[in-house]
């Protein structure tokens, strides 16, 4: 990507698409376009073909997507398969109809099958049944990978894919039952420390391993990967870090200085029990993150602090 070129940031306002946008800043990229949901709803064809046809941006960052948590997914399939299938299809379509130069799709880690061998390579896709708590919403990326890969075999446009692992960092969505695991415990443990409730009830036994990255770190990489990936092959991003949920749980409690107790409700899902991924073909690349686990979570925390308490 030239530094003057056009970038379609899909999603800006989200987790994800405001951290790409810092990053391609502080990296001398300032041509970025992005509208937000009031302005552009990516689940409309019209429009969005519209969009593309005014703006004909070079370069576009598919971040935009309905995302949430387990009960969240659990609880509302049809919305999540319904959004997700039609933004990318829609975005996907209009960047090859418009001669987008590249073209960057964002899955998710929840696309790989509930119980498989770790870490997760690439090639583990589809090879065993899904987790069924986020089914709904994992059979959307897995389709806007195969999309990807169809619109490049058929058309030769050059869409590549990525798969992050579990993010966390500024600007997440706090909403318990609607966000994810980090920002839902953040949110849990200064909510129970303001009012001085003796319990923060956790869902699950805490047994569940996830391997965390800084959203950061993801937008580093995924600008690495603009620049220096065309294969029709999607890649893994990840830290190599794992931690369980309880010890995850106990060290947002620590930092946030709640004194209370936790109390793990069984009866809840716990969710596909490990999940890692082989990140080996990005590292052996060249890319490697750079934010250290604690570090970033303290900094997501103080964030959380600033501008959401």
């Amino acid at each position: 990507m030239n530094k003057d070129e056009k970038i379609y940031v899909a999603g800006h306002r989200g987790l994800v698409g405001s951290s790409i946008i810092r990053t391609l800043n502080s990296q001398g990229y300032n041509n970025i376009v992005g509208r937000s949901k009031s302005e552009l709803d990516l689940r409309d064809q019209t429009n969005v073909r519209s969009f593309f046809s005014e703006e004909k941006p070079d370069y576009v960052f598919l971040a935009a997507a309905k995302v949430g948590g387990i009960n969240w997914n659990k609880t509302n399939p049809a919305e999540f398969i319904y959004d997700n299938l039609m933004i990318q299809s829609n975005v996907i379509d209009a960047a090859y109809q418009n001669s987008v130069k590249k073209l960057m799709f964002l899955g998710s880690a929840c696309i790989y099958p509930k119980v498989t061998e770790m870490p997760i390579k690439e090639e583990y896709l589809l090879t065993a049944p899904l987790e069924p708590t986020n089914e709904g919403y994992a059979l959307s990326k897995i389709t806007g990978i195969r999309m990807c890969q169809y619109y490049r075999k058929q058309y030769g446009f050059n869409a590549i894919s990525v798969m992050p692992a579990n993010l966390y960092g500024p600007n997440d969505n706090f909403k318990p039952d609607h966000g994810h695991v980090i920002p839902g415990l953040i949110k849990k443990m200064f909510d129970a420390k303001k009012a001085n409730y003796p319990v923060v009830t956790c869902w699950g036994d805490g047994s569940p391993t996830r391997e965390f990255l800084h959203v950061d770190d993801l937008s580093d990489a995924l600008i690495y990967l603009m620049n220096n990936y065309d294969e029709p092959e999607f890649l893994n991003i990840g830290s190599g870090f794992e931690i369980t949920i309880k010890e995850l749980a106990e060290l947002i409690q620590m930092f946030v200085g709640y004194d209370g107790k936790l109390l793990w409700d069984t009866d809840r899902p716990n969710g596909t029990p490990k999940r890692v991924m082989d990140n080996t073909k990005l590292f052996n690349m060249g890319w490697r993150p750079k934010i250290m686990f604690e570090v970033g979570l303290k900094e997501t925390i103080e964030w959380y602090v600033d501008n959401k308490l």
